[in-house]
């Protein structure tokens, strides 16, 4: 039977809170704005991992380019912070990447809605006749 919570998974969950915690509190470059870490993917062999973030108010990359500049040369730093509470033999290097999956899911979002609005008016104008 496999796993239904593996290894990687779970480190990935910690890595996702404590660098929420560690950037919140730690990081005084106030050029990383508000973040959100939303997913962090840690290779199999726990010596690399992605962390996906979006920052607040800034919706493309391009507008988030300078947050995650900040934050990939602060990726160090927030290493030996989360090695110290982490007693795990390694602790994986991190580089961070822009999510714009909630960009396209708001997008996505607002076409249903427009989608089932215009069905809706269209039903009604319908009816009407």
């Amino acid at each position: 039977m496999a796993k239904e919570y593996s290894r990687t998974q779970r480190v990935g969950d910690f890595l996702k809170q404590e660098l929420a915690s560690l950037i919140q509190f730690e990081v005084r470059d106030p050029r990383v704005g508000m973040v959100s870490i939303t997913d962090v993917e840690v290779s199999r062999d726990m010596s690399h991992a992605k962390v996906f973030m979006t920052v607040l108010g800034k919706d493309s990359e391009e507008e988030a380019s300078e947050s995650i500049e900040v934050l990939n040369k602060a990726a160090g730093f927030l290493r030996t912070q989360i090695a110290k509470s982490n007693n795990a033999r390694t602790t994986p290097r991190l580089r961070f990447y822009f999510d714009s999956s909630v960009g396209r899911g708001q997008h996505l979002s607002n076409l249903i809605e427009r989608a089932v609005s215009a069905d809706k008016a269209f039903s009604d104008d319908d009816k009407s006749s």
